[in-house]
């Protein structure tokens, strides 16, 4: 049996889920292949097809219903820990009009939420998420969108909070913040597919029980991350969600994609964002 090719980023939250089914801890799984890449390099490889299972961000998924399905665990979805809108000065949200904004790739669904938020922004520059707070730093941009571990170090340049777009999601819709799931493409079959599903469950719940194992796996690809932000940021990043996102978290997901197809940001589809259990 061909390995089946997997990509996800090297943020601790996806080596940490990642790590039972790419290291054949997962008892009757498929072979995997590690292919690692940053979030919006991951949604371009879908776009084109190039990965049979794939982290992807819920803006990209949305361009690729006809060809992935959703599946069930390993996903970012929850509460307080959406994309913040960041500026070298202080400024309130009716500030960003006409403001050059930095955005981590088209696709994210930090670049969606903007878009929903403040729909009237048109001046977004596309750029890797951990260049923008030096961008931001050098006047290269007037604000931008941060993910991830940027969330906790931006003060350290200086730097201040505009708007929290997941917490102005929340209090809009009363939905955790759906960010990111787990595709798998919809020609490897409905059974093998419920397969993955399974063993994709299996293996966050084999790092849960085993976090020494996995941890060096995780030092291994953080980027020189500093212990206590990286255990930070798994903490925000995997919950109970990640297991499952469960008929609130499913509520969540089809919200956004109803908000944004309404929006005219992304394509309508009649098809399910899930395979039947």
């Amino acid at each position: 049996m061909h390995p089946v090719t997997l990509g996800y980023s090297p943020c601790p939250n996806d080596t940490f889920i990642f790590y039972g089914l790419v290291h054949n801890k997962i008892e009757h799984a498929p072979p995997f292949k590690e292919v690692l890449e940053d979030i919006e390099t991951l949604n371009r490889m879908a776009l084109n097809g190039q990965l049979d299972m794939t982290k992807i961000s819920f803006h990209a998924l949305a361009h690729l219903r006809d060809q992935y399905c959703l599946l069930h665990s390993g996903g970012a979805l929850g509460r307080g820990c959406g994309p913040l809108v960041i500026a070298r000065d202080p400024l309130t949200p009716s500030d960003l009009a006409g403001k050059k904004i930095a955005i981590p790739g088209k696709l994210t669904t930090a670049a969606l939420l903007l878009r929903l938020f403040k729909p009237g922004l048109d001046d977004l520059i596309e750029m890797a998420f951990d260049d923008i707070m030096k961008a931001i730093q050098k006047g290269e941009v007037d604000a931008g969108v941060i993910i991830h571990e940027s969330r906790f170090t931006y003060p350290e340049y200086g730097l201040h909070k505009v708007i929290d777009l997941g917490e102005w999601w929340e209090e809009t819709t009363g939905h955790p913040i759906p960010l990111g799931g787990i595709l798998a493409r919809r020609d490897l079959g409905t059974d093998r597919i419920g397969h993955i599903d399974q063993a994709l469950k299996a293996s966050v719940e084999y790092a849960h029980t085993h976090p020494d194992t996995v941890r060096d796996y995780i030092h291994q690809h953080a980027q020189e991350m500093d212990e206590q932000i990286m255990q930070q940021h798994i903490d925000l990043y995997v919950n109970d969600y990640t297991l499952d996102y469960g008929a609130d978290g499913e509520i969540a997901i089809q919200d956004l994609m109803t908000r944004a197809e309404s929006a005219g940001i992304i394509p309508s589809s009649r098809l399910p964002l899930f395979i039947d259990r």
